[in-house]
């Protein structure tokens, strides 16, 4: 089957690698030559991800069967209203469905209409005085989001990126005033205590099949300290949930996500693609921080790696609404992956510093590499102001995979580049564990 994977990302080349193990002829679409994707791939385009017609073009010109997207970007630029108007099947969701990630105020309303469990107290703004009612009534213990897309690095949390009433007020000022997320308005809510965790699944507009939990460090530094980024690395366990939580609080997660799927439907925005749930385990249960429209990144790597089924099988049985027949399968394995970025990545990450990275020899000690956003020029590979890349190992135990990670992130090297050592490492692990069995009395 002739499939075209939209973006460039890690998150891309995992995507890209799933269809080529499926025996899938790969074709792709990206803003940035990832040099992962290009190896893989029959053909490939460079141009901005989210010019529907550019894509509809290229598709059509390669007689493209199935089109799986990426990134949100190009989601809530209609990418897939566009191909599937013109009878490409696509396992993404439309602009309409992709709205539950597009706009957290459209995500929250749902949930209230539907009475939809893990929702948390929240109120959307354009006014900044009531914003600061309400933060005074929430006695500043809020997180402050804009309504949009961000990249995941727009949301701030009190305590650890404010400390007072008024700073609180102060961003969501900005995020008002500047249109943060493409608008003037801001999403408050309730600060949430406890463990995130994601779980992504496949759905076709009726089912979910949810796939092991991961958990991601958004926070740039050890110890989760710094600010928020897309994301430094992330672990599962084998047993498909992860050491602080329980296979109950697996399954109040993924009902949650089957009732938003359910909602969504009478909402007449059939769900069809690969949905993702950050939820919060908290002293009272499950809560939803965010909801996104497409794999995670990491997570994606996390999970792709492990899936047993072929891959363009499922994403035709998504596209089809025919999930109830398939029989899918992951290997029982722990992974840890762990990204390596720009120094300065976060705050101001330097770009166009060469990375040197050893293939053959992360490949010999069981490693597996996904490039990110780099660019790459006569055989070369130099750093963007985005994350470089990914390197995931796979084992039994999450200590044995994290130490494949370690050994084949010394195969990467460069003079500015940053990593994450402390993911997937037991100290970290054991903390999650304490803090939750404190929050749980």
């Amino acid at each position: 089957m002739r499939v075209l994977v939209i973006g460039g990302g890690a998150r891309e080349h995992a995507i890209c690698k799933a269809v080529h193990e499926s025996n899938g002829q790969l074709y792709a679409f990206m803003k940035n030559l990832n040099p992962g994707i290009k190896k893989l791939a029959k053909d490939f385009y460079i141009h901005n991800e989210t010019d529907a017609q550019k894509v509809l073009e290229y598709a059509l010109k390669n007689k493209i069967e199935l089109a799986i997207i990426g990134p949100e970007a190009p989601e809530e630029a209609g990418v897939t209203n566009v191909l599937e108007e013109n009878g490409i099947m696509v396992a993404s969701p439309t602009k309409e469905a992709a709205e539950i990630e597009t706009s957290k105020e459209f995500m929250r309303n749902l949930m209230e209409k539907y009475r939809i469990k893990g929702s948390v107290k929240c109120k959307a703004f354009s006014d900044v005085e009531m914003a600061r009612e309400f933060i005074e009534m929430l006695d500043g213990e809020v997180a402050i989001k804009p309504i949009g897309l961000t990249g995941g690095k727009g949301v701030k949390v009190a305590g650890d990126h404010f400390k007072s009433i008024e700073e609180a007020v102060k961003y969501a000022k900005e995020v008002i005033e500047k249109g943060i997320g493409g608008y003037n308005r801001v999403l408050i809510e309730e600060k949430v205590v406890g463990e995130e965790f994601t779980i992504q699944a496949f759905c076709d507009g009726e089912t979910i099949f949810p796939m092991p939990a991961v958990q991601d460090h958004k926070r740039l530094l050890p110890d989760d300290k710094g600010p928020n980024t897309g994301g430094m690395g992330s672990y599962s366990h084998k047993s498909g949930i992860l050491p602080f939580m329980t296979f109950d609080d697996y399954e109040e997660a993924a009902t949650i996500l089957q009732k938003i799927i359910e909602a969504l439907k009478k909402e007449k925005r059939m769900y069809k693609g690969v949905i993702y749930g950050q939820f919060m385990l908290t002293a009272d249960g499950v809560k939803v921080i965010e909801i996104n429209a497409r794999f995670g990144d990491p997570e994606a790597m996390n999970v792709l790696p492990l899936l047993k089924t072929n891959f363009i099988d499922i994403c035709v049985a998504m596209v089809e609404g025919k999930l109830n027949n398939m029989k899918i399968s992951f290997d029982n394995k722990s992974t840890v992956c762990k990204y390596v970025v720009p120094e300065g990545y976060g705050i101001n990450p330097i770009a166009g510093k060469e990375i040197k990275v050893n293939e053959e020899a992360i490949k010999r000690e069981g490693g597996l590499l996904f490039y990110a956003s780099v660019n790459e020029k006569n055989g070369n590979i130099y750093t963007t102001t985005s994350r470089s890349l990914a390197i995931v190992g796979i084992a039994d135990e999450i200590d044995e995979a994290e130490k494949i990670c370690e050994k084949c992130l010394k195969y990467v090297e460069g003079k500015h580049i940053f990593i994450r050592h402390d993911i997937g490492k037991r100290e970290l692990i054991e903390k999650r564990i304490r803090h939750m069995e404190k929050l749980r009395g």
